[in-house]
C-alpha cells in the first residue's frame, strides 16, 4: 500500500514539473515571437560570456542580432551591457562594441556599460543611460533569456519590447535548464 502511495505521489510530482515547464516554455515562446518594433531609439545589447578567443556562442549570437538591427535602423543607438568576470580576457561590454564595429556600425552609436554582472544589475546600471521618453527601447539577449530580462526591465520600469537573437543549437539544453531554474529563482522571490 505504501509502495502505491509512494509511486502515485512520484507520477503527480513528475506530472507537475513537467506541466510547470511546459508553462515556463510557453511564456519564453510568447516574448520570443512577438513583433520587433523598427526605429527604436535605443537596443540594449545584454552580455554573455567572453572566452579567451572570443565571444562566446551565446554573446556572438547577440552581437549579430544587435548589428542587423542597427543596419536596418540608422538611427537607432546600442547600449552594450556587461562587464569582465574573473576568467574573461575584456568586458563583455568591449567585446559587443568590437562586434558592432566590425559588423559595421559607427562608434558614435554604441554606449558601454560595463560594470554590471548579471542581468538585473545590466538593466539598473543601463536604465540610467537612456533620456527619459526614449521608445520604443529594446533588449537583444537569446530567446530562451528575453521573457525574464524583459520582466525584470518591467519591474524596474523601464519600457522595453524584446529582440531575440537565436540560440545556438549546442547551448540551448543547458541554456533552457538553467533559464528555468534562474527564472523560478526569480518568480519565488524577485531577485535573479
Amino acid at each position: 500500500m505504501k509502495r502505491k502511495k509512494g509511486l502515485k505521489l512520484l507520477l503527480l510530482s513528475g506530472a507537475a514539473a513537467l506541466l510547470y515547464c511546459a508553462i515556463l516554455q510557453y511564456k519564453i515562446y510568447q516574448y520570443s515571437h512577438k513583433p520587433v518594433p523598427k526605429d527604436a531609439d535605443y537596443i540594449i545589447v545584454l552580455g554573455a560570456r567572453v572566452k579567451t578567443d572570443g565571444p562566446s556562442l551565446s554573446l556572438q549570437s547577440r552581437i549579430d542580432a544587435a548589428a542587423a538591427y542597427l543596419l536596418a535602423n540608422q538611427n537607432t543607438k546600442a547600449i552594450v551591457s556587461g562587464g569582465q568576470g574573473t576568467d574573461e580576457p575584456v568586458s563583455e561590454a568591449e567585446a559587443m562594441k568590437q562586434g558592432l564595429l566590425t559588423a559595421g556600425i559607427d562608434e558614435t552609436r554604441i554606449i558601454m556599460e560595463s560594470r554590471s554582472r548579471n542581468t538585473y544589475e545590466n538593466i539598473t546600471f543601463t536604465k540610467k543611460l537612456i533620456p527619459a521618453h526614449s521608445e520604443p527601447v529594446l533588449l537583444v539577449t537569446n530567446d530562451f533569456h528575453l521573457y525574464r530580462a524583459v520582466k525584470m526591465a518591467e519591474k524596474q520600469g523601464l519600457n522595453v519590447k524584446g529582440l531575440p537573437a537565436p540560440t545556438p543549437l549546442i547551448t540551448i539544453p543547458k541554456s533552457y535548464v538553467r533559464e528555468y531554474l534562474a527564472l523560478t529563482k526569480y518568480l519565488l522571490t524577485g531577485k535573479i
